[in-house]
């Protein structure tokens, strides 16, 4: 050991302990570092971040403290305890470079439990920054980078500007940190598990183009039927083609639901690759319960594509450790050809603080992103995400494509100075678009009853109804159920279940028979389904958008499909949706199409465009700034963890109970209950098909009595056969709290 000696890693094989040189991990680092951070012109920071981040380890506690790991000396380790490694490099890195230095203090501070706040009781940067550290050994080569350390020019350009100088300094130290994490992961993967590191995901240089190819291959197999839904879509798709060439920068697609952006905005995102040399393609969806859809519809596109490039990034994504370890690996940094994420995972992201969540970030540069459904950002965190999109576009060559089925709301206009600049439609004619696919003729109704509603749709033999909670889709359900021929489906619901659900429903409405289906608004995303009578309790414009892309989808009628629009009875329950209800209720009367552009513009005016005290309501712009010495022991007053902690774009927590439905369903759970240890990754995939979110409150309000724990972790309903309907889902025998479906 004393010839490798200081060492930063140990591992064993066959019972021989072998030794990572200290020098080797820190440079290996800061390689890999330097190469991540220059596509955004940034490799003196990736490698200096790189070269100083494990300084402490060259101490003479550390050296001590690893020895002692690896002789099995309890007294000893006891002895010296852990010893912080993460602050030498901090101290050196703020005290070697003047003010910009505190950038890698940050990042390398940071590199094992998360950026820090600036000043804060506890733990903190300042407080790191002053921490005695036992001696440590100054590199003696950092080559020419320190002296010539300076903002990328792009980077720059943006911070020129007085009111994004602390955004954009603190978006690039969250940057700089995720290829530092990355690269230190890496390479201590490299040297600990060569195993782990050789099975990461390899692509060819050609990916891109057979993906390309793949996707054509697969729109030819569409046959022209003669509708004008299939011409609208074919010239969607063309359009998107022809608007690959424009320069990388913030792109909109405006096209009515059902219109084909999905394929079509993956044939623009493919051919602006082709044009601009991008690295990846990522796109975010809003809603976590078509996700694994979306997914399923890239992977038949792309059939025939000698691998796997379709990644799949959720929040319960899991991939089986020895069939899909690639994947799973992938999932870490996002090394991927195609990501499928939802906007959740996308947006928290870009402003956590853990290193476990930032390692992509660096992949994000360079890339294509589509953001579906752009226009459902939280009025409340607008400001915030809007400018990240904005860094993300002008200092590290990302190109945004904002898709939405009613149009570009987030796009800066008078009175919307918050608003994303310079943004370009790859549709000529959007009003145009939207005419001659207007398939639908909207009513709005005004207040109805459950009793006159009920009425109302068993006048129509196939009609669908979307309502905004669980506990009305429930009511109506059993209302209507006794007249046969009538369908319930929410989020009570497990994947496997509401999938057979759908089917069958796809082959009743082929064969023209009785069909009333009563859902939450989970049908509106994604879901290929069409129906000529559409009911849509009031929402948010958007939304009826998306319930009125259901109706007359494939243009099939010799008419126009119809959307009755109607305030429910229930309003004490849909409160969460007060604020989307009382604008569109407002707005509908003015207009004589609700779904018509102008009704749309009129309606995010008043959601979106007026509500300038809201943009940061939760104040994340003022968790970044500067001190007012610039001299001042700590110049750059970043709040990362705090940052981290209030955003969030789903505030309410939601338990994971698995269903053991149907047969498969019953031996998944039993698999669980039996596993010994934690279970496979492999088998928690699957049971992703069988789970169903509650409540904080109905979990504990039912754990031990309906829900059993298993390995103090998992949750399984006990009994399906009390507590699980066919019909209806889970029933854990209580009120509904009347939470939206997502």
């Amino acid at each position: 050991m004393e010839d490798v000696y200081p060492v930063a890693h140990t591992r064993n094989i066959d019972g021989s302990i072998e030794f990572q040189p200290l020098s080797d991990h820190l440079e290996n680092t800061a390689t890999l570092a330097a190469g991540f951070s220059h596509v955004f012109e940034a490799g003196d920071w990736g490698y200096l971040a790189g070269l100083w981040h494990d300084l402490g380890k060259s101490s003479k506690d550390f050296q001590n403290y690893i020895r002692a790991a690896v002789a099995g000396d309890s007294h000893q380790l006891e002895a010296t305890g852990r010893v912080d490694h993460s602050t030498a490099g901090a101290q050196h890195a703020s005290q070697a470079i003047s003010g910009l230095g505190h950038i890698i203090a940050y990042t390398i501070a940071g590199h094992h439990a998360g950026l820090l706040d600036a000043y804060a009781p506890g733990s903190c940067q300042w407080a790191r920054l002053k921490k005695e550290v036992p001696p440590f050994t100054s590199p003696q080569s950092q080559g020419s980078a320190t002296n010539k350390l300076a903002l990328p020019p792009r980077v720059a350009g943006l911070a020129s500007r007085p009111d994004r100088f602390d955004f954009t300094l603190a978006f690039f130290t969250r940057m700089v940190f995720s290829c530092l994490v990355d690269a230190d992961f890496l390479d201590t993967e490299r040297f600990v598990d060569p195993d782990r590191a050789d099975a990461r995901p390899k692509f060819s240089e050609g990916i891109f183009s057979e993906i390309e190819r793949a996707l054509e291959k697969h729109v030819g197999k569409f046959k022209d039927d003669g509708s004008v839904v299939f011409k609208a879509r074919r010239a969607i798709y063309e359009d998107c083609l022809k608007a690959a060439e424009l320069a990388p920068g913030f792109i909109s697609l405006t096209v009515p639901t059902g219109g084909g952006k999905t394929l079509s905005s993956l044939a623009f995102a493919l051919r602006h690759i082709h044009h601009h040399q991008r690295d990846r393609i990522i796109y975010a969806i809003p809603f976590t319960s078509i996700i694994e859809q979306n997914a399923a519809v890239f992977r038949e596109a792309l059939q025939g594509v000698t691998q796997d490039a379709v990644l799949e990034h959720h929040c319960n994504a899991l991939h089986e450790p020895d069939q899909d370890m690639a994947a799973r690996l992938a999932a870490e940094n996002w090394d991927s050809p195609l990501v499928v994420t939802t906007t959740v995972q996308f947006y928290e992201s870009l402003f956590s603080n853990r290193p476990s969540r930032c390692r992509k970030l660096h992949n994000i540069a360079n890339s294509v992103v589509i953001l579906d459904e752009v226009q459902s950002i939280p009025v409340g965190l607008l400001q915030p995400i809007l400018r990240a999109l904005e860094q993300l576009v002008e200092a590290y060559g990302v190109t945004v494509v904002l898709c939405t089925a009613t149009q570009p709301a987030v796009v800066a206009r008078e009175g919307f100075p918050v608003g994303i600049q310079k943004v370009r439609e790859i549709i000529p004619d959007p009003p145009k678009l939207f005419n001659s696919l207007e398939r639908v003729e909207a009513v709005n109704l005004g207040p109805v009853s459950d009793q006159d509603l009920v009425a109302s749709l068993l006048q129509h033999q196939q009609v669908l109804c979307v309502v905004n909670t669980r506990s009305h889709a429930r009511e109506l359900y059993e209302r209507l159920s006794p007249d046969g021929g009538t369908f319930h489906l929410s989020a009570q619901m497990c994947p496997a279940h509401r999938t057979s659900k759908l089917a069958e429903i796809h082959q009743i409405l082929e064969r023209g028979e009785n069909c009333r289906v009563i859902s939450t608004q989970l049908i509106e995303a994604g879901v290929d389904i069409d129906f000529p009578v559409v009911y849509r309790s009031l929402a948010g414009l958007d939304s009826i958008a998306q319930a009125a892309g259901r109706c007359n989808r494939n243009g099939r009628l010799d008419g126009r499909g119809q959307l009755f629009i109607f305030q429910s009875e229930h309003l004490p329950r849909e409160r969460f949706l007060s604020e989307m209800t009382n604008v569109a209720g407002q707005v509908l009367p003015l207009h004589e199409s609700p779904l018509s552009l102008e009704a749309v513009e009129h309606y995010f005016r008043q959601y979106y465009w007026e509500q300038n005290t809201r943009w940061d309501e939760k104040g994340i712009m003022g968790l970044v700034r500067r001190a007012g010495d610039p001299d001042s022991e700590l110049p750059l007053l970043f709040d990362f963890k705090k940052t981290a902690q209030v955003f969030r774009l789903m505030e309410q927590s939601s338990f994971t109970v698995y269903v053991p439905w149907e047969s498969e369903g019953l031996q998944l759970c039993q698999r669980l209950r039996h596993a010994e240890g934690l279970p496979s990754r492999g088998l928690l995939q699957k049971l992703q098909r069988y789970q169903v979110g509650i409540s904080e409150r109905e979990f504990h309000q039912h754990l031990g009595r309906e829900i059993e724990l298993v390995k103090n972790r998992f949750a399984i309903l006990i009994e399906p056969g009390i507590n699980y309907s066919r019909e209806l889902g889970l029933d854990l025998k209580q009120t509904r709290n009347g939470l939206m479906e997502i």
